[in-house]
C-alpha cells in the first residue's frame, strides 16, 4: 500500500465520518436518552456483528425505520479500537444501552435477552457465525454471500432447519419495491415481455485503491492470526483472498445473478466463464478483477441465454439487468435512473397497462431535427420509454431489513430465507470454478437442494 493510497483511504473515510455526522439528524432513535423502558410485545432486541462497511450500511438502515422498536443491545468486531468503537459511540449517542464485544461466543454468551443478530462479517465467517447464533435460538439476518464455500451455506440451512428460527440471506433486491412491482405485475401478471429469450446483466467499477488504515489503530498480530487473517492488508482487503471471500463476482454478481434465478423462475442448468486478474496485482488479489459469465436456463418455455459482466477498472455503464422478451424488455437496476420498459414493435399496445397503473406513460419524445438521414434496412427506431409506478427513496437495504423484523414478529414470510439463498450461493460460487476449469460446467439439479 503506498503513502498515497493510504493518504486517499484515509481521508474517504474522514469524509464519511463528516458526511454521517451531518446526516445523523435525520435519524429518528426510538430511545429517548437517559430513559428506561420496558421491553414491549412489539419490540425487537438485536445485536450487530461485524461493523467494517456493510455492517455500518445496515445499521444506519435500520436506525432509519421510523418507529420501529428496535432496540441494539450489542455490536461486536474484532476491530475494537475503529470499527467496533465508532458503532458504539454512535448507538450510545441515539440512547441505546449496549454492550461491546470482541468475540462472537462472549457476546452470544452474555446476551440473553437477543431476538436477531444482524451479520456483516467476512464471507468465510458467515457460517460459523450464523450456526453460532441459530443453535442460541436467536433469528439472523446475514449478507451476501451466504457462504464463501458451499459446505458452509449447507451448514446454514441445516442449522436453520434444526432450530426453527428465521435465516434472512441479504440479497436486498428480494425486496425492493421496483423489483417486487416488476415481478409480479409485468412479468407474471400481465406478461408484458411475452416470452423471456435473453438476460444480461453487468455492475462495473472504476480504479480503486486497496482499502488502508490508520497505522496506529492496526490490530496486533496475534489478535488477526487468532481470527482468520495473515496480515492487516488482508483483514481490510479480504474479499480479494481466496479463502475469505469470491471476488467480484461473488461480492458485486450474486445480487444481480439472484435476480435472474427470480425473474425466469428457474435455475441455470449450464455456466462457462472466463475471467482473469488482469490489471491488479496478483500476490494481493487473488481472485479475478474481471469476470464474463454465460449462463444457460431450460425455463419451461424454452432456452434461455443469460450474459453477467463484473469490471474492476471502468464505471461508465454502471450496474443494471436488463430482460429481453419478443414482446418487450426491463431494464432494472437499484438505480432509478437505469429503469426502463420498451415495447417491441410486433407487440401488443400497451395503453391498457399505462391505464391500470403498470406504467407511466413515455414522456413525449423531443423531435430531433431532420437530417435527412435514411435508416438502414436492418435497424429500426428505438422503442419509447416506460417508467415505473413506483417511487423508492430509502435505503436501499431497508425494505429487506424490514421484511426480516416483521417475519420475526410473525407477520410476514422471509424474502430471502436460506433455501433461496443457498440456490444462489450454488449458481454463483460455480463461476469461479468454471473460469479455473475453462469449460462450460453443468449443474446438476440436486446441487441446489438439501
Amino acid at each position: 500500500m503506498s503513502s498515497q493510497s493510504n493518504k486517499q483511504e484515509i481521508g474517504r473515510r474522514n469524509f464519511l465520518r463528516t458526511s454521517a455526522a451531518a446526516s445523523a439528524g435525520f435519524f429518528i432513535s426510538p430511545i429517548v436518552k437517559g430513559q428506561k423502558v420496558s421491553k414491549g410485545a412489539n419490540d425487537l432486541n438485536i445485536a450487530l456483528l461485524g461493523t467494517g462497511a456493510e455492517g455500518q450500511v445496515l445499521m444506519n438502515a435500520i436506525l432509519k425505520i421510523p418507529g420501529s422498536n428496535i432496540r441494539f443491545k450489542a455490536v461486536c468486531d474484532i476491530w475494537t479500537s475503529y470499527n467496533q468503537k465508532r458503532a458504539y459511540r454512535m448507538l450510545k449517542k441515539y440512547g441505546y444501552e449496549l454492550n461491546p464485544y470482541e468475540d462472537y461466543r462472549e457476546m452470544l454468551a452474555k446476551e440473553k435477552d437477543l431476538d436477531a443478530v444482524i451479520i456483516a462479517t467476512p464471507d468465510f465467517w458467515h457460517a460459523r457465525h450464523t450456526i453460532a447464533c441459530l443453535d442460541a435460538g436467536i433469528n439472523v439476518y446475514c449478507e451476501k454471500e451466504m457462504s464463501n464455500t458451499l459446505e458452509g451455506a449447507k451448514q446454514m440451512v441445516l442449522a436453520a432447519r434444526k432450530t426453527g428460527k428465521l435465516l434472512q440471506i441479504g440479497h436486498q433486491r428480494r425486496s425492493n419495491p421496483r423489483y417486487l412491482f416488476s415481478y409480479n405485475r409485468l412479468i407474471k401478471d400481465a406478461k408484458l415481455l411475452g416470452r423471456i429469450t435473453a438476460v444480461n446483466g453487468q455492475w462495473d467499477r472504476s480504479v480503486q485503491p486497496d482499502l488502508g488504515w490508520p497505522k496506529k489503530y492496526a490490530i496486533p498480530p496475534a489478535k488477526l492470526s487468532k481470527y482468520g487473517f495473515k496480515n492487516m492488508h488482508q483483514f481490510r482487503n479480504w474479499r480479494w483472498y481466496k479463502g475469505l471471500g469470491g471476488g467480484p463476482i461473488v461480492d458485486l454478481g450474486s445480487h444481480q445473478i439472484d435476480i435472474f434465478n427470480w425473474f425466469l423462475d428457474a435455475v441455470p442448468k449450464r455456466v462457462f466463464a472466463s475471467g482473469g486478474t488482469d490489471y491488479y496485482e496478483k500476490a494481493t488479489h487473488q481472485w479475478y478483477d474481471n469476470v464474463l459469465a454465460i449462463y444457460e436456463y431450460e425455463t419451461r418455455h424454452g432456452m434461455v441465454r443469460a450474459f453477467y459482466r463484473t469490471l474492476t477498472t471502468n464505471s461508465s455503464e454502471g450496474y443494471f439487468e436488463n430482460f429481453l422478451g419478443d414482446q418487450g424488455s426491463l431494464q432494472i437496476s437499484e438505480s432509478a435512473g437505469r429503469e426502463g420498459v420498451y415495447r417491441e414493435p410486433s407487440a401488443p399496445d400497451w395503453s391498457k397497462w399505462v391505464e391500470l397503473g403498470y406504467l407511466k406513460a413515455p414522456e413525449e419524445e423531443k423531435k430531433a431535427p431532420n437530417t435527412g438521414a435514411v435508416l438502414d434496412v436492418r435497424e429500426t427506431l428505438a422503442p419509447p420509454k416506460h417508467t415505473l409506478p413506483v417511487v423508492f427513496n430509502d435505503p436501499y437495504h431497508q425494505p429487506h431489513l424490514k421484511n426480516f423484523f416483521a417475519a420475526v414478529r410473525g407477520k410476514a414470510k422471509l424474502n430471502c430465507p436460506e433455501d433461496i439463498g443457498y440456490e444462489t450461493a450454488v449458481t454463483v460460487l460455480k463461476v469461479n470454478k468454471a473460469i479455473e476449469a475453462g469449460r462450460r460446467l453443468t449443474f446438476k439439479p440436486e446441487e441446489f437442494t438439501i
